[in-house]
């Protein structure tokens, strides 16, 4: 019989590794272990008593209130939970892939037009979803500014037209949910992860969300920022929101996966630009604003450039990385994708 492995690292937590073997639709001989704490010592075969029997189809938050169940009283977890251990058991089961069973690339190349950063996303994760090309993650770096909407928002209600015109702000919209995102070259952080689905199976949206952006805390971390996933999907510090990821998952196998940073935040124009930014602050002025989206800048006092090359710095040292560029085949479907979709009114205006 073979034995089924996998492994959850639980963000800001610690490593959880379940091994188990599937019989007749049952998972028998469970294993878990890790380099969590976990206390008292019987709790750890408690936990692997209460898996043993269960459906192997089990979705992870079920498998977890099975282990909660069969604690002892008084147990004490740190760096571990039930939901953990669920995740790594549904990573077990569905032989998910691990970061480091992948060959990493980077992207980081020249200034580029919004509408060509949308088609790219689009273009470079199904490239990954087919086997073309390895996980990747690309930085991004600004032609101009722009402000970037959900595939679900409605243009107007976010977006104050006569505002983006004054300010030379262009608009477009991405093939990912969330919110709007107000970016000027220079002032943010932006990057994209292309990765199969095998690297998030067993994990929920939510879960992945997390579990994608965990090197990304690690980073900021050794930059001196104490940085916490706040769900569904922003970073945040005690100083603020540092910035909100975004995620798509394709057809084709793959998982689009993006962060947006705030480097610098010119609140004043944010406002003037974004009607989303106005409801939200009502009543509270622009100085909220700064407050609510916190830049790097003044937290780190490091130039935006050293916080990318640290940043990258932290992914290599984790899980590799090589260097690489966007193919002459991947930028001509780019291309054609920001003439036939991204650059066209018909998708920008979707949703009205």
């Amino acid at each position: 019989m073979d034995v089924m492995h996998g492994e959850y690292k639980v963000p800001g937590g610690k490593l959880v590794v379940a091994d188990v073997e599937v019989v007749d639709g049952l998972l028998r001989s469970p294993r878990i272990s890790g380099d969590f704490f976990l206390e008292p010592d019987e709790a750890l075969e408690a936990v692997n008593r209460a898996l043993d029997g269960l459906p192997a189809a089990l979705e992870a938050h079920d498998i977890a209130a099975r282990v909660e169940r069969g604690l002892p009283p008084g147990t004490v977890m740190l760096g571990l939970s039930a939901e953990a251990v669920g995740i790594a058991v549904r990573r077990a089961v569905a032989h998910a892939s691990d970061w480091h069973d992948h060959p990493w690339r980077l992207v980081h190349e020249g200034p580029q037009d919004p509408a060509l950063h949308m088609a790219l996303d689009q273009v470079l994760a199904e490239e990954v979803g087919a086997g073309r090309r390895p996980p990747t993650l690309r930085v991004w770096e600004w032609a101009s500014p722009a402000v970037i909407i959900g595939s679900f928002q409605s243009l107007r209600n976010e977006v104050d037209a006569a505002g983006a015109e004054r300010h030379g702000v262009r608009v477009v919209r991405r093939i990912s949910g969330g919110g709007a995102m107000f970016v000027e070259p220079g002032n943010t952080i932006t990057y994209s992860l292309y990765v199969p689905a095998s690297l998030v199976a067993g994990m929920s949206f939510a879960e992945s969300y997390a579990f994608l952006d965990d090197w990304v805390l690690g980073a900021l971390g050794e930059l001196g920022v104490k940085a916490w996933y706040r769900p569904l999907n922003d970073i945040a510090s005690d100083q603020g929101k540092i910035g909100g990821a975004a995620q798509k998952r394709l057809a084709a196998g793959a998982v689009l996966h993006h962060v947006t940073m705030s480097y610098d935040i010119d609140a004043a124009k944010m406002l003037e630009v974004l009607r989303i930014g106005k409801e939200k602050l009502v009543g509270k002025g622009i100085a909220s604003a700064v407050k609510r989206v916190d830049p790097l800048r003044r937290q780190t006092g490091l130039p935006r450039e050293e916080i990318i090359e640290r940043m990258i710095g932290h992914f290599r040292g984790r899980y590799g990385l090589a260097g690489d560029r966007v193919t002459g085949d991947e930028l001509r479907a780019a291309e054609k994708l920001v003439a036939a979709k991204f650059d066209t009114a018909e998708w920008t205006a979707r949703v009205p």
